[in-house]
């Protein structure tokens, strides 16, 4: 089936077309018709599936042909919650893009940043409102923001929404929506904690999707796990981003001090890289991910803040530097690679007292993650992968103290 056999607006259509989209993604063929039918939904599907799409081209639909209609519609008619700025941010510009057609308003508010220019905005009239909880709340009790004429709630990344504690303002939001509503809840995971959750927001009758339950990981990563002392994973990080330099590199590190670390080493031998976690201003995480999105700068060093649904373009390669702690967020992390059309390679670099977390992954997934091996060679050998050949990286850390032994020679001599 394609676009143009749905009963969309045309208006969609032709930002659809525009954007190249040919053919439904598996949770946009199962998801789409259902919003379009006023169903609610308890969707499952993988990071890089087209989540936002599947809600954002029925909603942005139901609400254009609404409006095209004589009779005026006030106030905001969808909420979109979400849990961090970044995917705020994104998923707005998904609906501005798909509705760039039609007469349907969209705005994302967060904190972080002064609230004025929102509030302006609000005053001003919105149809869909993409917002995290702390900012909203706090412009509902200063009653510059009114819920009372939403008929369509959408909790995206809802899993990780509860695990950063947002169960109570998920809960408190209904407070100030209308009981009849049309209720859309989003995940790449789910357990018996989520699951109850989720029942306990939509209706009895709610359609559940879920798209390869048994694997979370996409088709479209090739993923391995190399093996290594902590204190060597920036040499097997520079040798990496040195023979993928036309790639943009996403690593991502279980701290805040360790993503500082880990960029200083890279300045060290003339890497350039960026970081973004928790303590950079709002400001300055704009300005991060739009020098990363464009290609200005080829590697950035996150923490998981960045590995919840955001959609990066051309991501060639995750490297998880530090294996998660949480096993669910492997696939999280690795999911910003390979998306849409797209092929990635995901590297997991595993110390001895990492094995642990790695036996976690391995059976959250429910299959063991590739060992990569590299011949003993020189440390300028070039690393490729492929589905057919897959690389040795035997004697890697043998290759990396030798280099670095011969690097401090080559100093020495300079310096005599």
């Amino acid at each position: 089936m394609k676009f143009e056999d749905y009963r969309i607006s045309p208006d969609i259509k032709k930002s659809i077309a525009k954007l190249g989209f040919r053919r439904p993604t598996d949770i946009q063929f199962k998801a789409i018709p259902n919003i379009l039918k006023g169903e609610d939904l308890l969707a499952i599907a993988q990071t890089g599936t087209g989540k936002t799409a599947a809600f954002a081209i029925p909603v942005l639909s139901i609400l254009h042909d609404r409006k095209q209609g004589r009779k005026r519609v006030d106030g905001i008619k969808c909420l979109v919650m979400v849990p961090t700025r970044e995917l705020a941010i994104q998923i707005n510009d998904v609906f501005v893009e798909l509705g760039r057609h039609t007469k349907v308003k969209t705005y994302a508010i967060f904190g972080g940043v002064e609230q004025e220019a929102q509030i302006e905005k609000l005053q001003k009239g919105l149809d869909v409102l993409v917002s995290t909880p702390g900012r909203m709340f706090d412009l509902i009790s200063q009653k510059h923001l009114n819920l009372e004429r939403v008929e369509i709630l959408i909790l995206d990344e809802a899993d990780h929404m509860l695990d950063l504690g947002f169960i109570k303002d998920i809960r408190d939001v209904m407070r100030f929506l209308p009981k009849k509503r049309q209720t859309l809840f989003f995940s790449a995971t789910i357990d018996e904690k989520i699951k109850k959750i989720a029942y306990s927001l939509v209706s009895k009758a709610a359609i559940r999707i879920q798209i390869s339950p048994k694997d979370p990981v996409s088709k479209r990563v090739d993923h391995f796990v190399t093996y290594v002392e902590m204190d060597d994973k920036r040499f097997f990080l520079e040798r990496l981003i040195n023979q993928n330099a036309d790639d943009k590199i996403l690593v991502f590190v279980r701290t805040k001090v360790r993503a500082e670390r880990v960029k200083k080493a890279m300045d060290r031998v003339n890497i350039k890289s960026i970081t973004i976690h928790g303590d950079k201003g709002q400001k300055d995480r704009f300005e991060v991910m739009n020098q990363f999105k464009k290609g200005k700068v080829k590697v950035l060093i996150a923490t998981d803040v960045s590995a919840r649904g955001i959609d990066i373009p051309n991501v060639g390669y995750v490297v998880n530097y530090d294996l998660p702690e949480q096993a669910e967020n492997y696939v999280h992390r690795i999911g910003r690679t390979g998306r849409g059309t797209s092929r990635g390679y995901a590297i997991s670099f595993c110390s001895p007292n990492e094995k642990e977390l790695l036996t976690a992954i391995e059976g959250y997934i429910t299959k063991p993650i590739t060992e990569m091996v590299l011949e003993k060679d020189d440390y300028e050998a070039t690393i490729t992968f492929s589905n057919d050949a897959k690389p040795d990286w035997k004697g890697l850390e043998e290759d990396m103290v030798a280099f670095e032994k011969s690097q401090r020679k080559k100093k020495k001599k300079k310096g005599k």
